[in-house]
């Protein structure tokens, strides 16, 4: 007598369609079915068919612009609607912006916050009791290593990754004991579009200092099933993170805004 095959798991995925985002999604697509959102209808839907086509994955496409306020909720309703729930939530969308803060417009600002801290924490808040109800699940956040220092002529961004860091392990810590995880994954220069749309394509990284989307979603996702409260992607990234705990604050503020300040032009 045959039994039917066993449900996958479902991961939910923002800011899937490109990126670190999409990555994470391919290396998912294996073994669970996948809610891809991000603000980008066609590329979602084309990952969503190579995805169904490699991995037989059921892939639902539910596009949101998370900067707008009520998208997080509208999104959890419709995950809800489709008639389950999920068992991982991976919270990658984000976007930042180079420049002196007096001279930014304000309202990218606030949509920065909105997408970065204000949706990342309502999705967690909508989808984590039903995990923690369960007794199993993952959430992983996608932090920075811009969350470990202030960031001159980045100073918003720098400051919700910080937020997200934080709240992250702290989340962590909460859930010990209860079969449900949180992981930060802090990636540093990533060769995705992410400086193109902060508006700092000309400046920035070397391609030997950047890792590809594919190595850093591979280290969140090891660090996730394994349960790790933070994972730091590449050597560099890790010394320098190490190397800050010995300098003086004011020095490692003054560094990065001499970075930050080349790739504002």
């Amino acid at each position: 007598m045959s039994t039917a095959p066993a449900a996958r798991p479902v991961a939910l995925v923002t800011g899937a369609s490109a990126g670190i985002g999409a990555e994470l999604a391919r290396l998912l697509a294996p073994d669970h079915d996948l809610v891809l959102t991000a603000r980008r209808t066609e590329q979602l839907q084309a990952l969503a068919e190579e995805l169904t086509r490699a991995h037989g994955a059921a892939c639902r496409v539910l596009p949101a612009d998370l900067s707008e306020p009520g998208a997080a909720r509208h999104l959890f309703e419709a995950v809800r609607a489709a008639g389950g729930g999920i068992e991982v939530l991976v919270n990658n969308a984000g976007f930042g912006d180079v420049g002196a803060f007096a001279g930014a417009e304000p309202g990218k600002l606030l949509r920065m916050v909105q997408v970065n801290v204000t949706a990342l924490t309502e999705l967690t808040a909508l989808f984590l009791p039903e995990l923690v109800a369960r007794g199993r699940g993952h959430v992983l956040n996608v932090g920075s290593v811009a969350g470990f220092q202030p960031g001159p002529f980045m100073a918003v961004y720098y400051a919700t990754k910080a937020y997200v860091n934080s709240f992250s392990e702290a989340l962590h810590s909460e859930l010990l004991g209860t079969g449900v995880t949180v992981t930060v994954l802090c990636p540093g220069p990533v060769a995705t579009e992410f400086l193109t749309v902060a508006g700092a394509e000309t400046g920035g990284f070397s391609a030997g200092q950047a890792l590809s989307a594919r190595a850093v979603a591979e280290v969140g996702l090891r660090a996730m099933k394994a349960g790790r409260r933070m994972v730091v992607p590449g050597w560099r990234n890790r010394l320098l993170l190490l190397l800050e705990r010995f300098a003086p604050r004011g020095a490692v503020i003054r560094a990065v805004k001499l970075m930050l300040r080349r790739r504002a032009g």
